[in-house]
């Protein structure tokens, strides 16, 4: 499973969690830093990517366009490095699972 880091979120997660999901990448690897949102959920359908975002914002086209690419928001996340990635961890397979759910859309992880 390959996940898509957002600008709001620190590229180190890419290296943190690479043991987990190894294909994944932040959005500053394939040049889409301030870009739009739409833009970025374009990248994320054609090469197969699930977007992890601490911004609404995917939460929104998730509801108007529906999937592909499935879509985990960090909902409120404005909490360190360390904690969000014990919370992927904590939730990787519910996060492989959301994947493989062809119903659902958007998965919602908050630390507490």
């Amino acid at each position: 499973m390959k996940l898509l880091f957002d600008e709001n979120l620190s590229y180190r997660l890419v290296r943190l969690l690479d043991d987990l999901f190894p294909e994944s990448i932040h959005v500053s690897y394939v040049g889409l830093l301030k870009t739009s949102d739409k833009t970025i959920w374009e990248f994320a359908r054609a090469d197969g990517f699930c977007i992890v975002s601490a911004d609404s914002d995917f939460y929104e086209l998730a509801a108007l366009l529906s999937p592909p690419p499935k879509v985990v928001w960090l909902q409120g996340c404005d909490y360190p490095n360390a904690v969000v990635e014990r919370l992927i961890r904590s939730q990787a397979i519910r996060i492989v699972d959301f994947q493989n759910d062809p119903e659902r859309s958007v998965l919602i992880l908050k630390p507490w």
